[in-house]
């Protein structure tokens, strides 16, 4: 029969290059599962009335104690500076950050200070504002500074990653300008650098760890990797295949993360070696929606996420030194699409819960921000130390002065665990002494020989203290914050997450305060041992 002649006839092999394996490499990996856990309703932000501008960016800034979102203003530009525990409905008179006279394009938090924020408007001025610690009570219209030197609507700001008061803007003008806001003019007219090697419009800008580097995509589309104290061109793409939108330094791998199109349309990421842009390393498509991808990189977990905005999904990715460098995790869906996106930095983190990450998805068509934690499923309780490598902290590792003069350093890293302290050496700030009966004149030597030698400023009453003193007045300031922020001004628990973690801070400092106690106990000791040895070497004489 021939049905029976076809079961013995030879199958032809195929081709051994498309041949694909039936045994895939699977790579180990403590992120595989992560997953994306949206907040409940009430632990949202709701009646929130978001920006309705077209403009490509984020509309929204996230620090540890304040969310900051664009919003809808007549007569000029506004944004809201919520208070990151105050959750549910918002009160449609919430009072506003309204000083600029166009609509606020971009807006980006202090990284070294909570209650500090840069907005960008088009009305070509930067504006630096200081949030009062007993919150708004009505609407912010005076700014500390005002930056005004573009010719042309200001379209990002970006805070220097290790220097302080450095603050980068670019300008529909085509210019990138280096800010230094450590000076006591409230109006700066002039900045200390101006970039104008672009030539059309500046579409996004990242630096790399510590800020030696500054990456810059253009409606041109290329790439440029610039030193940002010379304003020199260090790096171009002329790659034809890939138009950049968004580029994004990867951490220390010495990459770049390019997200644009194809030349077919199609979305598309693309990663480059940074010392040599002529060709990308590999290149992904994505779908052939048409909304902005904007790309996150965690340094800590080397994890890429994507977010398309008007997509109501976030993919992401491990990124790896080796081929391939992109290894796709899996991605978190929902039917809501964002208009922007805010991040948390890594130490406003609930590490209890083993949060790597922290998204706040602007919603739109509902008036919502949704916070959405991305989480690595653990049984255990206890502090996670293998996900939670030392991150950067809240302190600068450079003054101003000292990264224009050159200088590069990386960041200030500290640990995630509660009641840590910072792990790299930094200077302590200046302290104002204590007023004393000395002299004007001696007072100026002093200060004197203070700034010839570095050292903060001390009086008398401290020199003359013993040192074990000093250290105890250091040692008490230090337990006044507990991972990063002053225990005083925590707000209360309002889940069991919030609480169990509180309690871990609260036996982190009672273990802590009794270490401290045994040390004063051993001091006594020795104390009233020398004592002892001073009578008798008295007596014996």
């Amino acid at each position: 029969m021939v049905a029976g002649r076809s079961r013995h006839l030879p199958i032809p092999d195929a081709p051994r290059s498309n041949q694909m394996s039936w045994h895939p490499q699977y790579r180990s990996s403590k992120f595989r599962h992560v997953f994306g856990k949206p907040a409940s309703k009430e632990n949202c932000y709701d009646s929130v009335p978001i920006t309705q501008s077209v403009h490509d960016n984020h509309f929204c800034a996230v620090n540890p104690h304040f969310i900051a979102v664009v919003t809808e203003c007549a007569g000029g530009g506004a944004f809201l500076v919520i208070p990151l525990h105050q959750t549910g409905k918002l009160d449609p008179h919430y009072p506003k950050v309204c000083g600029h006279r166009g609509n606020v394009l971009d807006i980006k938090w202090n990284p070294f200070d909570d209650f500090e924020i840069a907005s960008a408007s088009e009305d070509a001025t930067i504006k630096i504002w200081n949030i009062p610690k007993p919150l708004l009570s009505r609407n912010l219209t005076v700014c500390k500074k005002e930056l005004v030197g573009h010719a042309r609507r200001v379209g990002l700001v970006e805070w220097h990653p290790t220097a302080a008061s450095i603050l980068f803007s670019a300008g529909y003008d085509y210019k990138v300008m280096v800010w230094n806001l450590d000076t006591k003019e409230p109006v700066i007219m002039s900045p200390v650098k101006t970039i104008d090697c672009h030539q059309d419009v500046i579409l996004s800008m990242s630096f790399n760890t510590n800020g030696s580097l500054l990456a810059t995509t253009c409606k041109d589309r290329k790439i440029r990797v610039l030193d940002p104290r010379a304003g020199t061109v260090l790096q171009e793409a002329s790659y034809k295949g890939h138009r950049a939108s968004k580029v994004l330094f990867l951490g220390n791998l010495k990459k770049l993360l390019s997200t644009g199109t194809s030349r077919w349309n199609n979305r598309q990421m693309a990663l480059w070696d940074q010392d040599d842009l002529s060709v990308p390393l590999t290149e992904e498509d994505l779908d052939g929606s048409s909304g902005v991808l904007f790309p996150f990189y965690d340094a800590d977990t080397n994890m890429l996420y994507v977010v398309g905005k008007g997509d109501g999904n976030i993919r992401y990715y491990e990124v790896s030194a080796s081929k391939p460098h992109l290894n796709y995790l899996t991605e978190y869906r929902s039917c809501s699409p964002q208009k922007g996106i805010g991040v948390m930095p890594k130490r406003g983190l609930d590490v209890s819960t083993c949060e790597i990450f922290r998204f706040y998805k602007l919603i739109t068509t509902k008036s919502l921000i949704e916070p959405i934690s991305m989480i690595v499923p653990r049984r255990s309780e206890s502090y996670q130390e293998d996900i939670y490598p030392p991150t950067a902290g809240a302190q600068p590792s450079l003054t101003a002065r000292e990264w224009l003069g050159g200088m590069n350093k990386g960041p200030v890293l500290v640990s995630l665990r509660p009641g840590c302290e910072l792990l790299s050496p930094r200077p302590l700030p200046p302290e104002s002494a204590p007023s004393n009966p000395t002299s004007p004149h001696l007072l100026g030597q002093m200060e004197k020989l203070v700034a010839e030698d570095g050292q903060r400023p001390f009086s008398l009453l401290e020199e003359k203290s013993p040192r074990w003193a000093a250290e105890h007045r250091l040692e008490e300031k230090k337990a006044w914050l507990t991972n990063g922020f002053d225990i005083f001004e925590c707000p209360p628990p309002k889940t069991e997450n919030e609480l169990l973690q509180m309690f871990y801070r609260q036996q982190e400092e009672i273990r802590r305060l009794r270490e401290l106690l045994t040390q004063r106990e051993v001091q006594a000791k020795q104390l009233e041992l020398e004592i002892k040895n001073l009578r008798m070497s008295s007596e014996w004489f």
